[in-house]
């Protein structure tokens, strides 16, 4: 996702010259192009995460387009009042891209987690929020960013995600994207999840007789009501997938939205990360198997829901 995310932006930055790009102290490496040929638009702002925010906040007031970048925690719960305050409350153009979203940095300890970071950023007035699925969407993602008015948060993966649109999608910020076609259950996906959703769903349709659909629910905030009025009258489960805790953030986002309709004939289940932190060392992997998130876990957790509906009088 981040490979997808530098070469986009260089080809943004070369049709608009307001892009500016600041980075807090990582991705020197892979900015290198965009070092070479638009030096005097990258600033390495070091960390000092919260002031990078206030300076972005600044150029966008003065006609720019700037562009943060650095891992999750830090753009995020780091610099969460500079968000609020300089950012939104002036209602700016600035876009705020986290790397490594969920566990992607799992390895090096708690510290690299972001399970809070989308419920954080939706609550926040005026803010878009994207959790795109594959690189396709990344490059999407930015693109349509750049096209807003008001501030932005786009959440990236890592590295190595694999794709899974053959080409890329219609996107529209606020819709989302139907991946494949079911009618008994409906897995709704943000973010780096999709992938494993995907996976999940081909394992249901071959080990049961559900029918089930995907979809990509990159944009958490606004949602895709439309969609989830759908689904939620047509199918019999609607299960939300995301590497982000059950609070706040997909999940919540549509447990909100649907506390409010009257009564309809999906039943919600919420996979995300359990309220707690993880105390132990280990790769993306270990922590989603840790967290229930593996694809096996994923589809114990859908099959149990289904048939323990199943069971109801």
């Amino acid at each position: 996702m981040r490979n997808a995310f530098a070469k986009e932006l260089l080809e943004i930055a070369a049709a608009d010259d307001r892009v500016v790009l600041l980075s807090g102290d990582i991705g020197n490496r892979m900015f290198d192009p965009f070092k070479a040929r638009f030096s005097p638009r990258f600033f390495n702002c070091g960390v000092a995460e919260a002031n990078m925010m206030s300076v972005a906040a600044g150029m966008s007031l003065c006609g720019l387009r700037p562009i943060v970048y650095t891992i999750t925690p830090f753009v995020t719960t780091r610099c969460l009042e500079q968000i609020r305050v300089d950012v939104c409350y002036h209602r700016t153009g600035v876009i705020v891209v986290g790397v490594g979203g969920g566990l992607s940095y799992a390895s090096l300890g708690v510290t690299h987690h972001s399970c809070e970071d989308i419920a954080m950023m939706r609550s926040l007035p005026e803010m878009t929020v994207i959790c795109p699925g594959d690189s396709h969407e990344v490059r999407l993602a930015l693109r349509n960013a750049i096209r807003q008015d008001g501030p932005v948060y786009v959440r990236l993966g890592k590295k190595g995600e694999p794709d899974v649109h053959d080409e890329a999608p219609d996107f529209t910020i606020g819709r989302a994207i139907r991946v494949r076609e079911g009618n008994d259950v409906a897995l709704i996906a943000t973010g780096n999840m999709l992938p494993t959703t995907v996976e999940v769903a081909e394992r249901l349709n071959r080990e049961s007789e559900l029918s089930v659909q995907v979809v990509s629910m990159h944009t958490v905030k606004p949602l895709d009501e439309e969609c989830l009025a759908g689904l939620f009258s047509g199918m019999s489960v609607v299960a939300t997938i995301e590497e982000h805790s059950v609070i706040g953030g997909l999940g919540g986002a549509v447990a909100e939205w649907l506390a409010t309709q009257s009564p309809r004939k999906a039943r919600l289940l919420r996979v995300g990360t359990s309220d707690s932190f993880l105390h132990e060392a280990g790769d993306q992997e270990y922590a989603r198997d840790r967290f229930g998130l593996s694809p096996d876990a994923i589809f114990r957790r859908v099959s149990e829901f289904v048939s323990s509906l199943a069971r109801l009088p």
